[in-house]
């Protein structure tokens, strides 16, 4: 992948000025459905961006760890694309927007089971219960191994939280079952969600979040650690995912001002990728209706404009 020069330090200048723009922003409110993540300071605001030759600059709340949530689901993609190939999960799980809630049931029932996209939850569990392995316990460490590769060191559960989204994922629980019903899910339903729940807890920093995305800017290879996490033939497919479904009912407008892929998540994280370039992230746990972290919105759109990032300019 051809890797473009960016001046860093035009970029930290325009980090630190997007920070200053959207931290005046008060609008918006904590997940209040998981416990843990109603009680996270709503004041909390970071950016970090990783270029892909390793340069980390970082502004605000950058180090405070968060919940990676739906983010996970990128991550989880890219390792059962490296496991299975892409052909496998455009099968068996689908490359398209729903149009609906991303924890909707109607979605399933209009395609007779068959989930639609990675990035939405009835997707993510059927793209776990596809990785390979011998039981739960040994796919659950490959995914905590994976999403740790990508970080550039060991990742863990957020326990507070994993512990407040287990006896609240029931929806969840039913759309596995509804999809094992349908033979669309390939796995245990029951172990398959707490999968899914365990991986949605896991904790990253902005730094973490933003080294992870530049893996995927720098052609699936970590900067920081040099080490080759994913074929860099699957990204295109990534980044299309991300850009169809990465912000739910809001991937259009992001598309349209940010004009970079991206993915939200409901703990307050944001990630926006620049192909051969870099990574940004936010955190802000102020969300919109939609779910999505205010304040890592209107950054993103900041630092997009200042320094013409847009892909379709």
């Amino acid at each position: 992948m051809q890797k473009n020069i960016i001046d860093t330090k035009k970029l930290e200048a325009v980090l630190k000025q997007a920070h200053s723009t959207a931290e005046s922003d008060q609008s918006g409110a904590n997940a209040s459905y998981i416990p843990a993540l109603a009680k996270v300071p709503s004041n909390l605001f970071g950016l970090t961006a990783v270029t892909a030759d390793g340069t980390v600059l970082e502004t605000g709340d950058s180090s405070y760890p968060f919940a990676i949530e739906s983010i996970s689901k990128v991550f989880s993609m890219a390792l059962v694309m490296e496991a299975v190939g892409a052909q496998e999960m455009l099968k068996k799980v689908g490359a398209d927007p729903t149009g609906l809630p991303f924890n909707s049931v109607m979605a399933l029932e209009l395609h007779r089971g068959k989930p639609l996209s990675p990035l939405v939850n009835a997707g993510a569990m059927a793209t776990v219960s596809l990785l390979p392995a011998a039981n739960a316990d040994e796919k659950w460490q490959k995914i905590l191994d994976g999403y740790s590769q990508f970080a550039g060191h060991s990742l863990e559960v957020m326990d507070a939280v994993y512990t407040s989204e287990a006896p609240t994922n029931s929806h969840n629980k039913g759309i596995a079952w509804l999809m094992s019903s349908y033979g669309t899910l390939y796995d245990d339903p029951d172990s398959t969600c707490d999968i899914y729940t365990k991986q949605c807890s896991i904790a990253i920093t902005c730094k973490d979040l933003a080294v992870m995305g530049s893996t995927l800017a720098n052609g699936g290879v970590n900067p920081i650690t040099g080490k080759a996490i994913i074929n860099p033939e699957f990204l295109p497919h990534i980044f299309a995912e991300m850009t169809m479904e990465g912000l739910y009912g809001a991937s259009g407008d992001f598309a349209y001002t940010v004009g970079l892929p991206g993915k939200s998540g409901v703990g307050g994280g944001l990630l926006a990728v620049v192909p051969g370039q870099l990574a940004l992230s936010a955190f802000s746990p102020r969300l919109d209706p939609i779910g999505n972290s205010v304040r890592g919105q209107k950054a993103m759109r900041f630092i997009s404009d200042a320094l013409d990032l847009s892909l379709y300019r």
